[in-house]
């Protein structure tokens, strides 16, 4: 159980490391940044600090991305493959956890105020399920429905509290104007097409053959070069993504998994094989002990 759960610890995605880690993430991220509010920064002369927390309650998953821009503005941005309906609550979270890490015990208790950078939370979506290009979601979509006096008391439902997460859908068919104004999320976004596409083909070693193909046509080439072995690792946490949501629960490995997850889990390791991939990569990506995949 102890292998386990340590394989299930936090793992950069391949998106994460471009725009958070990677040398080349500031640049990236400020290309970004452009894309998205029709701005020109420097990434030479603007100012970006991560900001992402390390645990977020529970879960053994970081936050995805977090960047304070010159001291003023604050990007959360989290990565999908599955829409989560919970991610104005999540962001919530992360953003309160966010400010108590940026201010000090005497900024929040002195008589002076505190000047908080601004918020904006994205979510960029590239699942299979069709989702519109953009969207909006919304804290009070989450709220206990009121009957009409109590909402008339709100003020006509303008709560006091309220967050709203911008989905992104950057697959590439959705032709998302983003990706034309941001280079890194093209290549990227193409990239995970071309993954996608051997896995859906069954095609043998379909990562280490996708990172061939887009170095060949120039998709994150540089990038690729650089991190094969590293993004291989990555793509494979990254492949069952449904699998590791259900793993960040409270329940789901408290004392061994439940039937369910169980056969989920066995039925990607069977997926996991027919690609070619070994007994160690396969227990590392569905948590299965190297002893019950052997039996497969």
């Amino acid at each position: 159980m102890t292998q386990e759960k340590t394989n299930r610890n936090y793992k950069d995605s391949v998106f994460v490391d471009l725009f958070a880690h990677d040398v080349t993430a500031k640049e990236n991220f400020i290309s970004l940044y452009n894309a998205l509010h029709g701005t020109n920064l420097d990434a030479k002369t603007t100012d970006v600090q991560p900001v992402m927390l390390e645990r977020v309650l529970y879960m053994k998953y970081y936050n995805d991305v977090a960047m304070l821009i010159d001291g003023k503005i604050v990007i959360l941005i989290e990565h999908q493959s599955t829409i989560n309906q919970n991610m104005p609550f999540r962001f919530l979270e992360y953003i309160a956890r966010i400010y108590e890490k940026i201010t000090t015990k005497d900024e929040k208790f002195g008589r002076k105020l505190v000047k908080l950078p601004v918020p904006e939370f994205y979510v960029f979506y590239n699942g299979k399920d069709d989702y519109p290009t953009e969207s909006v979601m919304k804290l009070s979509d989450a709220f206990i429905q009121l009957d009409d006096e109590l909402k008339n008391q709100l003020e006509n439902a303008n709560y006091p509290l309220e967050i709203s997460v911008k989905v992104i859908n950057i697959n590439v068919d959705k032709e998302n104007p983003i990706l034309k104004r941001c280079e890194a999320l093209k290549q990227y976004s193409k990239f995970i097409e071309q993954v996608r596409c051997n896995i859906e083909n069954a095609v043998p070693e379909p990562f280490t053959t996708a990172i061939k193909e887009a170095i060949k046509k120039g998709f994150l080439s540089d990038y690729l070069n650089r991190k094969s072995t590293e993004v291989q690792n990555m793509l494979l946490a990254e492949y069952d993504y449904d699998t590791d949501i259900a793993v960040q629960r409270k329940e789901a490995f408290e004392d061994g998994m439940s039937q369910g997850e169980h056969k989920k889990a066995v039925e990607t390791a069977k997926k996991f094989l027919a690609m070619g991939l070994s007994v160690e990569q396969v227990a590392s990506g569905t948590g299965l002990s190297p002893e019950e995949i052997e039996k497969l």
